[in-house]
């Protein structure tokens, strides 16, 4: 992806961005200013060592700021916040080229790299909020099968992704139960046998792909159903309806799309049941 279009990666720049500014300020207050008055301005350093500071101090706090520049390195030019001087051949990285402040011939004066930090801030939430309506993002959950995303919106809308997940799966189930007509039994046991090879006992109500039994896709389907449906059950709400963890919202999103699709194959099953056996007269 487009780091432009990464809110993630934009967010995380912005922070890197704030990290530098708190820290050159820190170096800025070792300093005093040599040129309020303009004499010597593009000559001299643009801030001279404090009387009381150490060199050490000074070193100190610079790796720090060279540290943080470091990670903040893409931000001037993610956001084309540039300088042009005169006598450079091209646009000036106000971050990378904050050490110049404290040179002969500063490129750049401190006000400078802090104006420009501001602004590089503000082009960055532009930026994020720009990605979040421009970022794709995978099919929304209202496209979900209906049981499906009944069940978990209203838990989805207040950001309790796992609790949604949670009654999605107990909604499938429980639309499971009514079709076969088994209340009795537990969940895992219940898709077992609702996709049992065996032929439906009578009482019992039996999920079947429909197509010929032996045809090799509706066998396959069939044998899949077998292991899928309770794996889901094991694995997605188990998990979901056990655990006290938060879940975050693609976790969730990617549960939720395997619910509505065995939803989906649930509907697309026969209802079988077992021949009714017909007594005669006494």
């Amino acid at each position: 992806m487009d780091a432009a279009q990464d809110p993630e990666y934009l967010r995380a720049t912005q922070a890197a961005v704030r990290e530098f500014r708190s820290k050159f300020r820190e170096f800025l207050a070792l300093h005093s200013p040599t040129n309020e008055s303009g004499f010597g301005r593009g000559v001299i350093p643009a801030v001279m060592r404090r009387e009381g500071v150490t060199p050490e101090e000074v070193t100190e706090i610079a790796e720090q700021v060279a540290e943080a520049a470091g990670r903040a390195r893409r931000a001037a030019q993610l956001t084309q916040v540039l300088y042009t001087v005169d006598g450079q051949s091209r646009p000036i990285d106000p971050i990378a080229a904050w050490s110049s402040v404290a040179q002969p011939k500063p490129v750049l004066e401190p006000e400078n790299v802090l104006i420009a930090c501001g602004q590089i801030i503000g082009s960055l939430d532009e930026m994020i909020e720009a990605a979040k309506i421009e970022q794709p993002r995978p099919a929304g959950p209202a496209e979900m099968h209906p049981t499906i995303w009944g069940a978990a919106k209203p838990l989805w809308d207040d950001g309790h992704y796992r609790e949604a997940v949670a009654a999605a799966a107990e909604a499938l189930v429980d639309k499971v139960k009514t079709l076969v007509r088994r209340r009795d039994i537990a969940e895992t046991p219940l898709w077992q046998q609702a996709f049992s090879s065996a032929p439906a006992k009578p009482g019992e109500i039996r999920l079947r792909w429909p197509g010929e039994p032996e045809d090799r896709d509706v066998k396959s389907m069939n044998d899949g159903l077998r292991l899928f449906a309770p794996g889901a059950q094991m694995t997605i709400r188990n998990s979901a309806a056990h655990s006290t963890e938060k879940m975050s919202e693609q976790d969730a999103l990617e549960r939720l799309g395997a619910l509505s699709l065995l939803a989906r194959w649930v509907d697309t099953c026969e209802r079988v049941e077992a021949p009714q056996i017909e007594t005669g007269p006494a």
